[in-house]
């Protein structure tokens, strides 16, 4: 039996054949990643009922939060920067519900750019709007839609570390946006100017954000160990 994951997705307008409305939509790299990593995948859009979220949650043997716009400062009590992203305010209900509701049920979690600024600010945290106006010296995003390559190094021993076999590599990235604050969360990455790119809970079999973006490469290696542990969390379940 493939684990089935659900991964959260965009409310955008959106234009194709006909149409042009308003529109659940999600990069096709995130579920064939999943996909080939060995998962069966839903795709959970924004709602206004954040009750069905904790519904789909209880089906489900992980969790993936997706990239994209930036979350509202007001969940974590900031003005917003004059170059925040305007509010989506559904997706963000979702998100942040979508991820406590898989930590009180102990399902693993990745979340990916955004979705680990989801983690951090649902853990108590808060985020670093604008990099480039605060300082930080390596180029995260050099315009939208392009990604830019740069260094990360990670804490010996973490998860990360341990899925990748590295305390070093190279990643890439697309925000203007980091982690500030991990709240609850640790923080087990790091790239050269300071900021920070993976967030873990220690004490949790998997729940792993990462600032960049692997659905967007060909290594694997993320996706397959969330299959792993949410086969592994699956079976537990079932002879529980």
């Amino acid at each position: 039996m493939r684990p089935v994951i659900g991964i959260s997705s965009y409310g955008e307008r959106a234009a194709w054949g006909a149409w042009d409305v308003d529109a659940v939509v999600l990069h096709r790299a995130y579920v064939e990643a999943l996909e080939q990593a060995g998962a069966a995948v839903v795709v959970i859009p924004p709602t206004h009922d954040e009750e069905s979220v904790d519904a789909v949650v209880d089906r489900l043997d992980a969790v993936v939060i997706a990239g994209g716009a930036d979350v509202d400062p007001e969940h974590y009590g900031h003005e917003p920067h004059e170059t925040t992203d305007r509010p989506r305010y559904d997706r963000d209900r979702t998100e942040l519900r979508l991820y406590r509701a898989a930590r009180d049920r102990g399902i693993p979690v990745l979340g990916i750019c955004r979705g680990m600024q989801v983690m951090a600010v649902a853990a108590g945290g808060h985020l670093e709007q604008d990099l480039p106006s605060a300082g930080y010296g390596a180029a995260h995003r050099e315009r939208p839609g392009v990604f830019t390559e740069h260094g990360a190094t990670f804490a010996h021993g973490c998860l990360v570390s341990r899925i990748l076999g590295t305390t070093a590599t190279t990643v890439n990235s697309s925000h203007h946006q980091a982690v500030a604050d991990p709240g609850t969360l640790t923080p087990t990455g790091y790239a050269d100017d300071g900021t920070i790119e993976t967030l873990e809970d220690p004490d949790a079999p998997f729940v792993v954000g990462v600032q960049w973006h692997p659905e967007m490469s060909t290594d694997r290696r993320l996706f397959v160990a969330l299959v792993e542990a949410a086969a592994r969390r699956s079976v537990a379940t079932e002879h529980a």
